[in-house]
């Protein structure tokens, strides 16, 4: 017969510091590393929660393993409050009763389990400091215990039937100030306070674990507490079902059983934890839980308070943790990629419900890879960028994030950039120019949207985002791919059409409808008549959001602007045809080929080519305008 398959069931929960991703993996303690987990179906365990519901069956290795030190250990379960029982070993509840420090009844043995909780906020992990307080405390004093982790929801338990309600077990330091438990009469505050509930380094389903524990104390390497759960006076049924009486105890709740004696307030005379010291607790079955008592000024639980908010980031599946491959833009974490390495720099801002994929087509198409360097980023709230839920967007918000691209990317007025945009992109470059001059040499627009909207336009910006919010991106797609494609792009380029509603389709619903706001909200009219700068405005015959006729009025406010009218062209302009890019140019000097070879190169130029010495000739395959 073969040998058995390694159990994965020492669950540790653990983060990766570079990310703070936190998930669970197996603790192999011998070698001192972490075996990553997931679910059968690929998806990686993220919290003991989901071991409990689960179940062990589910779960298999992920990956290879991790080496103990580059990783933070955290406590299996951290965010309820504790539910712990006093005096539940005899030894310890006569000791506890003669040290002076006892304030409730004065019987060596309850009546009662003797109930209590700690906060949630005083879990701390294996290899955390455990704080001091010296203006809190001077009587610290640790306590060796085994946490109960239940398993399934009960109320009113049977003791009889208990045991079926245990999911398994883990490891607990009940540290406590005791002359607080003395003075509140009572125990919370004392064993509330910050760092005060350490537990870890794991979590064992009972199934894996002795129906007996051994649980021992040592501090500083000297044996203080040694007993077996067979010494305790209410035994694992009677806590559950006393518990269970009146409430209904939820899985992942944690009980910590109580504590043997040998704690400080036993000796004679009593001796307290100090700076430096060592407490470790080891159960049988589960290992050692080590944690070092300090006077650092730091206190880390407040830390971790303080970056703890009740809100989440909209959008921010679509990244690991929203932190992993963003660029902190303005504060922000934005998806941003620079791409090439030419001289010329080009920013690419997209519209309403795109993402920097949009302009994927006309790069591969004009080669811009090899001959300039491209800045492409998805807006707040769009594409792999979150945004948060208290974070108002606006076109000048949006201007601003890029002007902080600009800066990112090192784009000064000493080497101005080509500034490309589409749709609602454009109303944000548009105000990015008003606001920085010199700062772009060369504006392509597709697709202007009018600044300001109409009334109209305003209210059915905000209608498609109210019903995105509500019912779903599905609920909108059709009529906006619909309204935004030419009658040629539906009945002839399937995969133009597949393209605009993939695009919308993987929008977060309440950051769309975010954007949709900030379009409405654009009531102010742009002064583009201030700009100076080399622009073509393009759009196609069947945009209905930018119609020719506006094109043209915008060819004729913005000074030496061209307007080109793409045939059979809607909104979606790169995927109904990128062949009809609207960049067409006869600069002198540009490469030379013959008919597609030459428009291609001839686009390409108008790009990347010094913008004092581009010839903005009226090209003939498409309808123009230009405002000399």
């Amino acid at each position: 017969m073969g040998s058995q398959p390694l159990r994965l069931t020492r669950y540790a929960a653990f983060a990766y510091p570079e990310t703070g991703v936190s998930q669970i993996g197996h603790l192999d303690s011998r070698v001192e590393t972490i075996q990553p987990l997931q679910f059968l179906s690929g998806h990686p365990v993220e919290d003991l929660y989901q071991v409990i519901e689960a179940g062990s069956s589910q779960i298999v290795a992920s990956g290879p393993t991790i080496p103990l030190t580059s990783v933070k250990l955290l406590a299996p379960l951290s965010d309820r409050d504790v539910l712990a029982v006093g005096k539940n070993y005899m030894e310890h509840a006569k000791e506890f009763n003669s040290s002076g420090y006892d304030s409730s009844d004065k019987v060596d043995q309850p009546s009662h389990p003797v109930i209590f909780t700690k906060r949630a906020t005083s879990i701390v992990g294996d290899g955390d400091d455990v704080f001091l307080h010296p203006s809190f405390t001077q009587s610290l004093d640790y306590e060796g215990e085994i946490g109960i982790i239940i398993g399934k929801a009960g109320y009113q338990v049977p003791k009889e039937n208990a045991i079926d309600y245990v999911w398994g077990y883990t490891i607990i330091n009940d540290v406590t100030a005791r002359e607080k438990q003395r003075d509140h009469k009572q125990f919370f505050i004392g064993k509330s306070a910050d760092t005060f509930c350490p537990i870890g380094p794991v979590a064992i389903p009972k199934e894996d674990l002795p129906s007996i524990l051994r649980i021992q104390t040592h501090v500083n390497g000297e044996l203080r507490q040694n007993a077996t759960t067979k010494d305790l006076i209410f035994d694992i049924g009677t806590l559950i079902s006393t518990l269970s009486e009146g409430q209904t105890l939820q899985p992942g709740d944690i009980i910590a059983s109580g504590t043997p004696a040998g704690v400080g307030i036993g000796r004679s005379p009593p001796l307290f934890l100090t700076h430096g010291d060592e407490v470790a607790v080891t159960v049988s079955g589960i290992g050692t839980l080590r944690n070092r008592i300090t006077c650092t000024e730091v206190n880390a639980v407040v830390s971790r308070g303080r970056s703890e908010s009740a809100f989440q980031l909209s959008n921010a599946s679509r990244s690991v943790n929203a932190t992993v491959g963003l660029t902190t833009i303005n504060g922000k974490p934005l998806h941003y990629q620079r791409l090439g390495s030419g001289k010329a720099n080009i920013v690419f801002v997209h519209g309403l419900g795109a993402t920097t994929e949009f302009y994927s087509p006309v790069i591969s198409h004009l080669q811009l890879l090899e001959l300039a360097t491209l800045h492409l980023f998805d807006f707040e709230g769009h594409g792999l960028s979150p945004t948060h839920p208290l974070s108002v967007l606006t076109m000048e918000s949006l201007a601003a994030d890029l002007a902080g691209i600009f800066k990112h990317a090192g784009i000064s007025t000493s080497n101005p950039a080509t500034l490309v945009a589409h749709s609602m992109g454009c109303v944000i470059a548009l105000t990015f120019v008003l606001s920085n001059p010199g700062l772009v040499n060369k504006l392509l627009l597709l697709g202007p949207p009018p600044s300001p909207l109409p009334e109209s336009a305003r209210i059915g910006a905000d209608a498609r985002g109210s019903l995105a919010q509500t019912q779903g991106m599905n609920a909108i797609v059709d009529a906006v791919v619909l309204n935004g494609t030419s009658e040629r792009t539906k009945q002839t380029n399937p995969v133009a059409v597949t393209a605009a509603r993939l695009s919308l389709l993987g929008q977060e619903p309440e950051s769309y409808a975010k954007a949709c706001g900030a379009l409405a909200k654009a009531t102010t009219a742009l002064q583009v008549e201030a700009i100076e700068v080399q622009t073509i405005i393009v759009t196609g015959s069947e945009d209905k959001v930018s119609p020719p006729a506006l094109a043209e009025q915008y060819s004729q406010r913005i000074k030496g602007a061209k307007a080109v009218v793409l045939p059979e062209v809607g909104h979606w302009h790169t995927y109904e045809d990128v062949m009809k890019s609207g960049l067409d140019d006869s600069k002198t000097d540009a490469p030379t080929y013959g008919g597609e070879g030459r428009r291609k190169a001839e686009e390409t130029w108008w790009l990347v080519g010094p913008a004092s010495q581009v010839d903005l000739r009226i090209p003939t395959p498409e309808t123009t305008s230009r405002n000399g």
